[in-house]
């Protein structure tokens, strides 16, 4: 016997023991899970055929396995903006072997895994917990980033790298970013990692911010100021060139 599902916006054709990746479901491995919407059933050429769904009929399905798919990458480029744009994508997937094909009212023999309402309660009290610890870990840190620069003999301030703005701040510091030390010590791995994690679209090696926080580190005056003295002198000298004239 085969039945025609539909989850996730897809349609599958499914037959018992059978094992295929659909949608994400949730579910823990081991928990039975209810698909409620079939197309079709049949066996052989007896075939029934809803409108769009066959009224009483259910499919099983035992969860083997939670993960995600292949990354997908999203680039978008504008032609003559100096504008690009990179973005990763892992869809989230559940894996399924499929128990039984039930029609006509029948009931499943084994039920699916449902939570109690303690179960939910839990779940929702460590789900606030957790959310509630991740701030109190940015001060801490941050601390420890004022007492480095102290010790250093220098302006230990991220925002010091150009490009770096309040909210690039804000979103390396949520990170753990918060001392010029760290961002001189990443390795081609750590700028991979950050540039997808914090969503900086090839900013981090396109403004050279490690070769920056390297000078920083040294002694050098920022490359925003060294700019705009540069820019300055430029636009004494245009000014002086046509009063001579």
């Amino acid at each position: 016997m085969f039945a025609v599902i539909k989850t996730g916006g897809k349609q599958y054709r499914v037959a018992a023991d059978d094992v295929l990746q659909i949608g994400n479901v949730v579910g823990e491995v081991g928990d039975i899970v209810e698909i409620g919407h079939v197309l079709a059933y049949g066996n052989g050429d007896d075939v029934t055929i809803g409108a769009p769904f066959v009224d009483g009929a259910l499919v099983t399905a035992e969860v083997v396995a939670q993960g995600r798919g292949a990354k997908v990458i999203a680039f978008k480029k504008r032609r003559r903006q100096n504008s690009r744009r990179k973005r990763g994508h892992r869809q989230y997937l559940t894996t399924v072997r499929i128990s039984e094909i039930l029609f006509g009212g029948a009931k499943p023999s084994k039920k699916a895994a449902a939570k109690t309402e303690k179960t939910e309660k839990a779940d929702k009290t460590a789900e606030a917990g957790a959310a509630a610890k991740k701030p109190a870990k940015a001060p801490a840190k941050a601390k420890e980033a004022a007492a480095s620069t102290e010790a250093a003999g220098f302006d230990d301030d991220v925002s010091l790298i150009s490009g770096v703005g309040p909210v690039l701040k804000e979103k390396l510091a949520a990170a753990g970013i918060t001392s010029l030390k760290q961002i001189a010590a990443w390795k081609k791995k750590d700028i991979a990692k950050f540039d997808e994690e914090l969503d900086f679209a090839g900013r981090i090696e396109r403004d050279e911010w490690v070769a920056q926080a390297k000078e920083l580190i040294a002694g050098k005056p920022p490359r925003a100021k060294v700019d705009q003295e540069k820019l300055a002198q430029d636009e004494a000298a245009k000014d002086a060139a046509k009063s001579g004239e």
